[in-house]
């Protein structure tokens, strides 16, 4: 296998490499800021309520630390390679922007407990259902089997309080149910626009 076709696989040739590569500088680059950056960016909901609009999307891009970030930044090239090319740039960009709409809305207006979130794992948690449903729409056994899998792991935290994969870090885990719900819903617009291909 050339280079060319190994990197076609994974969805890192040309522009899906370049726009991976941006996505991961920029939260490489918002945990180099570390603290004080966080907490400028974060959803911090008293900070919202007196006007702070910018942290509904600064939140999903800054992290608690290294490890956090690091992890969701696997986490992201995992998805990338596995749903990259499911959906074109243009329907991703309603994916991703109606996950991280779900997310702040529903810790808004659902869950008024939660008084600050930081991470991209909500939106991931929207990349997963988005690619995974649009995969299981074209038949493909995997597609069901991570649907399966996140509808688990969605149903285990919510009986637990508490995310299931990393337990040193905090999570919010209504972010991940919202995140995914906000994909689904915008999935399910798309099909309904083009009912022969989403995207």
């Amino acid at each position: 296998m050339n280079t060319l076709s190994w990197r076609r696989s994974l969805n890192c040739d040309g522009a899906y490499g370049a726009a991976l590569l941006a996505v991961l500088a920029l939260l490489l680059a918002c945990a180099a800021g570390g603290e004080r950056t966080l907490l400028a960016l974060r959803y911090e909901r008293s900070a919202i309520a007196v006007g702070e609009w910018w942290r509904l999307l600064g939140a999903h891009f800054v992290h608690l630390g290294w490890m956090h970030v690091l992890l969701d930044a696997a986490a992201l090239c995992l998805l990338w390679a596995l749903y990259a090319r499911a959906f074109s740039a243009r329907a991703w960009l309603l994916v991703c922007s109606g996950a991280m709409l779900a997310i702040d809305a529903g810790l808004w207006w659902l869950a008024p407990g939660v008084q600050w979130y930081a991470g991209i794992s909500g939106l991931l948690h929207g990349v997963w259902a988005a690619g995974a449903l649009q995969a299981a729409r074209r038949g493909e056994f995997a597609g069901w089997l991570l649907l399966l899998a996140l509808t688990l792991k969605l149903l285990r935290e919510y009986q637990l309080g508490a995310g299931v994969l990393v337990a040193a870090l905090p999570v919010v885990t209504e972010a991940h149910r919202y995140g995914a719900l906000g994909a689904l819903l915008v999935v399910a617009t798309l099909w309904l626009r083009e009912p022969e291909r989403a995207g």
